[in-house]
């Protein structure tokens, strides 16, 4: 009996998944555990396995197509069985089976004054490229770059152009054979998603009746300045110093951003990934050849004694402009959304470190994974959180939720922003365990691999600006969650002990509260617990 084949939900912010490819095709035989298709989701590309057995009789989205939970995506069956029954009329554009398509083109035949008033990609043979979705708060996609024009020939596996995202750069593949006959919008410019941003298909076919059916994708508001503003942006923007084009090299985004901030010419590099393509170890690794050294002429020392003058100096006023990336978009957003919707208040405390310092240095002596003052904070965090959990809460509207467990986020910065890995359970785990997460975390956020699990569900927030030298800050909640820590550096200074003046390390902490849930004195309640367990840091192994 035939089956339907859902879009599954891959993350508790999943609301639609992107088909990135199939791997099997109508008519193929499917077994339980096979690779079906790979699906984009709000933060990452994952596989998509199958759970059931039968032959492929019906693909709902195409590559590229973005699909809402739980819709139909494909239907499993046997051979020849009757499966239209199954599909409901909410179901994706479909690839139908031959039967259904020779049906479809025969009521197009009967019917042709309505033909003529709607004319498909399908009819025309060519194939619409549209923006799409690639995290659940994008709104839009800036094209980063295009790596084709119009007029030339293009492949299914061709990455057409790169989109950044609020999240990283990605690349928009062509998924079909054709001329490239229609660009939407320049580099640098914005579309919303689902908007039509290219079209491929036979060289010479008029496309006009598609583009007078759905609008061209909205325009960057960059691009009502004047061309002469753009071109003195696109000067002014970091680019490789090259004599040679490169725009047509295969390679990533990331590699071609490094190759870009490096000044390497990407023509010069051999590629190790499939077809040649250029990925960041093979930038990374390139040596290029050493350039001539410029003969510098030195100043003449002066051989008699002159009076001074002043020069006059003539400066010139210059500003670079620059578009902002996608990533930081969200972050205005959602700190802004946490600012002034949550009322904020702070409490400050300064803890001695003493004990710390000195239990930290005999942990490493034995700890598999070296561990760090923020460990030692991240822990006792947790610790702190079991015995005052009015802390561990957030504002639900009509109701405040009290979180049982304890999921602390540790704020990382990337190149482009701030992304929040979050130490799962941390009050059960040892040091040494949230030492080597919290590292694991730090390369895959540097990597730009961090998967939709490792950032969501905190339900508390560390943030440590001390290995910079900051001694003391206060940060913005990063919602849901009722507040936030923010942990200064280690400071060596005088203080008293037995009514004597003596020299201490000392550590500033900054606890952010969101007043719709923590109160002045539960927020100092839970100070003094951390403060305590941080001061004999023995506790934490207990």
């Amino acid at each position: 009996m035939a089956e339907v084949v859902r879009m599954p939900k891959m993350s508790d912010t999943m609301t639609e998944g992107v088909i990135a490819k199939w791997h099997k095709k109508v008519g193929d035989k499917v077994n339980s555990g096979d690779l079906v298709a790979e699906i984009e989701t709000d933060k990452a590309t994952m596989d998509f396995e199958s759970y059931q057995e039968g032959t492929l009789l019906y693909i709902g989205p195409k590559e590229g197509e973005a699909v809402a939970i739980d819709a139909v995506i494909a239907v499993l069956g046997e051979p020849g069985e009757d499966f239209q029954a199954l599909l409901s009329g909410d179901a994706p554009a479909a690839e139908k089976a031959p039967e259904k398509t020779e049906e479809k083109k025969a009521e197009e035949v009967s019917g042709p004054e309505s033909s003529a008033s709607t004319v498909t990609p399908e009819e025309l043979g060519c194939t619409v490229i549209t923006m799409p979705l690639l995290s659940d708060t994008m709104k839009e996609g800036v094209i980063a770059q295009w790596n084709f024009k119009v007029g030339d020939t293009i492949k299914s596996d061709d990455a057409i152009a790169d989109v950044e995202t609020d999240k990283a750069t990605m690349e928009v593949t062509a998924y079909a054979d054709g001329t490239l006959l229609y660009v939407g919008l320049e580099a640098g410019q914005a579309a919303k998603v689902n908007d039509i941003i290219a079209i491929v298909g036979p060289a010479g076919t008029d496309i006009t009746p598609l583009l007078n059916q759905k609008s061209a994708p909205a325009k960057a508001e960059t691009a009502e300045a004047p061309k002469a503003d753009s071109a003195a942006a696109v000067t002014a923007a970091p680019v490789a110093s090259t004599s040679s084009d490169d725009s047509r090299v295969k390679a990533s985004p990331l590699a071609r951003k490094i190759a870009q901030e490096k000044g390497i010419n990407l023509s010069d590099i051999k590629g190790s990934a499939d077809g040649g393509r250029i990925v960041k170890k093979d930038v990374e690794s390139f040596v290029p050849a050493a350039a001539q050294p410029v003969e510098t002429k030195a100043a003449a020392p002066a051989t008699e004694a002159k009076a001074i003058t002043l020069p006059t100096f003539v400066g010139e006023e210059r500003y670079t402009e620059k578009p902002v990336n996608q990533m930081r978009k969200t972050i205005a957003r959602r700190l802004a959304e946490s600012l002034f919707t949550a009322p904020h208040f702070y409490l400050t405390v300064s803890i001695d470190m003493d004990n710390a310092m000195a239990a930290r240095a005999q942990i490493n002596e034995v700890a598999p994974v070296k561990v760090s003052f923020n460990d030692i904070v991240v822990k006792a965090v947790a610790v702190a959180l079991k015995k005052h959990p009015a802390v561990n809460s957030s504002w639900q509207g009509d109701k405040i939720r009290f979180n049982e467990h304890t999921n602390i986020g540790v704020a990382m910065a990337v190149e482009d922003g701030l992304l929040v890995p979050v130490v799962r359970f941390a009050d059960g785990k040892s040091l040494s365990h949230i030492s080597a997460e919290v590292k694991d975390f730090a390369q895959k956020a540097k990597a730009k691999k961090l998967q939709p699990a490792d950032w969501e569900g905190s339900t508390f927030t560390v943030s440590n600006l001390g290995m910079f030298g900051i001694d003391e800050f206060t940060s913005i909640i990063n919602s849901p969650d009722g507040a936030i820590l923010s942990v200064g550096a280690i400071q060596a200074v005088p203080v008293v002990k037995n009514g004597a003046v003596v020299p201490g390390n000392v550590m500033k902490v900054t606890l952010g509260c969101d007043h719709r849930v923590v109160d002045g004195a539960t927020g100092a309640a839970f100070l003094q617990t951390l403060k305590s367990l941080v001061e004999n840091p023995v506790r934490l192994l207990a």
